[in-house]
């Protein structure tokens, strides 16, 4: 996807003109030696919307998210959250955004409360608003009553909703997230698809997520980008990329029309190994 007519597409025409996009990026490549990882990606998110990078793991994904999360410096390209440019002013950025990464970021060995606790202190969430705050992101996670037992004694859906939790609790205005549902069982899943929409519409978030999880971005998303080997190679409502594959087709058929393979989601040996890490850890 490149130029004026996919960051159009992406962030949702009538949308788009009427404000400005929450994440913008203009050729955004990330190298590593001689390896391409995200390939002069463009990209525009509207604000408010729930949007999915979807494809098979070594495609770019996480990648993307890291160089919009300000947690790696782009190779060559720019890009803008919530208004600012990633690279310039990666502190604005941060203090705007909300990062659920893939790998464990909850504290076993603290109750939630206490994670929660130490994620207000670190965003400097006021201190007269802490325990408010806390509960009111305890009870809507659904762990209310979860909240005073340890992290370790969790499920993985509990974890989950948790780490979620930990990234909304200074109320950011774009929350990534990376792979949110790896490792959980069909109805964790969509208890965690739910606690989105929910999100969106308490707080009128921005939402980027990643995901191999075809039927995940069909459900979930406004948007998708299909990413293949680095690069956005269409983009649209999950509606539209199916309707150009053919009647009757699913998202999955949308990927393989677009990029003339099988949705092979096993990735490199790495990403393999990071993939089975954390659905142990959560299942």
């Amino acid at each position: 996807m490149t130029g004026a007519e996919s960051r159009e597409e992406t962030s949702g025409g009538a949308t788009a003109a009427a404000c400005p996009p929450a994440i913008i990026t203009d050729g955004l490549t990330r190298r590593f030696g001689l390896v391409t990882a995200v390939d002069h990606l463009n990209l525009s998110v509207a604000p408010g919307s729930i949007s999915g990078l979807v494809g098979p793991n070594g495609a770019g994904k996480s990648t993307t998210l890291k160089m919009l999360t300000t947690l790696l410096p782009p190779s060559e390209g720019s890009a803008r959250v919530a208004g600012f440019d990633v690279a310039r002013r990666p502190r604005e950025v941060r203090r705007r955004i909300g990062y659920v990464p893939q790998l464990l970021s909850a504290d076993g060995g603290l109750t939630g409360y206490e994670n929660l606790m130490v994620f207000a202190m670190l965003y400097d969430v006021p201190r007269k608003e802490r325990k408010d705050r806390i509960w009111q992101a305890l009870r809507m996670m659904g762990l209310e009553e979860a909240g005073a037992a340890l992290v370790k004694t969790y499920s993985g859906g509990m974890i989950r909703r948790l780490e979620i939790a930990q990234a909304v609790l200074h109320r950011p205005a774009i929350l990534f997230m990376d792979e949110p549902t790896v490792g959980l069982d069909p109805v964790a899943r969509r208890a965690v698809w739910e606690h989105v929409r929910e999100l969106r519409a308490r707080f009128g978030a921005t939402i980027l997520l990643t995901t191999h999880y075809m039927e995940e971005a069909d459900d979930l998303c406004d948007v998708v980008a299909i990413m293949h080997q680095g690069k956005v190679v269409a983009a649209g409502s999950p509606a539209s990329l199916k309707a150009q594959a053919g009647e009757g087709a699913t998202l999955d058929d949308a990927f393989v029309h677009f990029t003339g393979n099988l949705m092979e989601t096993g990735g490199a040996y790495r990403d393999a190994a990071r993939t089975r890490r954390t659905a142990r850890r959560l299942g």
